[in-house]
C-alpha cells in the first residue's frame, strides 16, 4: 500500500478505495481515481531493479498472490475483510513511520504525496509533469508542495543563465 500511495501520490482514502478491476498486472497499469477535485487517471506501474522494496509491480504480484478473495472486489483489505479504512492505513503508516525512525511531523500518510512532489522537483522534473503526476487540475494546488528557498531559486537562475551565455 504504502509503495503504491508513494508512486502515484495518493490520499489515504485513494489508497483505501481502490479496487482489484483499477489493477491491470498484464498491461502494468492502474487506475487511479483521486479526491477533491482532482483528475483521474490511469498510470503505468513501475519496477524497480535496484531496490526491491520500490517495486511496484512486484509487490503487488506478490500481494495478490497470497489476498484472501472476500467477494469485496476492493484491492488492500483490513484485517477483517472489506476495504481498510484510511484510519487503519494512517495508524499502520504510522506505526511504520515511527518505526523507521521518522519524526513526529511526519508520520501521517500525505507525506508520501509531498515526498513524491519533493523528489519529483529535486530531479529537475517539469512542474507542469508534477502537477501531472500529482493528478492536479490546477498548478496552484501543486504549488503548496513545493519548497524553494532563496538560494535554490538564485543558484537556479545563475545556472540557467551560465548556459545561455
Amino acid at each position: 500500500m504504502i509503495c503504491v500511495a508513494y508512486h502515484h501520490g495518493l490520499r489515504a482514502s485513494e489508497v483505501c478505495g481502490l479496487r482489484l478491476a483499477d489493477v491491470d498486472l498484464r498491461v502494468g497499469t492502474i487506475e487511479v481515481r483521486r479526491l477533491k477535485g482532482s483528475m483521474s487517471q490511469v498510470q503505468p506501474l513501475y519496477p524497480h531493479r535496484g531496490q526491491p522494496l520500490l517495486d511496484e509491480l512486484a509487490a503487488l504480484r506478490a500481494y495478490l498472490r497470497d489476498r484472501i478473495e472476500d467477494g469485496s472486489g476492493v484491492l488492500f483489505l483490513s484485517q477483517k475483510g472489506g476495504a481498510m479504512h484510511r484510519a487503519s492505513f494512517y495508524s499502520t503508516f504510522r506505526a511504520i513511520a515511527m518505526a523507521a525512525g521518522l519524526t513526529a511531523g511526519k508520520v501521517n500518510p500525505h507525506v508520501l504525496k509531498h515526498s513524491l512532489a519533493s523528489h519529483l522537483v529535486r530531479g529537475n522534473v517539469n512542474l507542469a509533469l508534477v502537477k501531472q503526476a500529482l493528478g492536479h487540475r490546477s498548478i496552484n494546488s501543486t504549488m503548496q508542495y513545493i519548497g524553494v528557498t532563496d538560494g535554490q531559486a538564485a543558484e537556479a537562475a545563475h545556472s540557467a543563465l551560465m548556459g545561455l551565455f
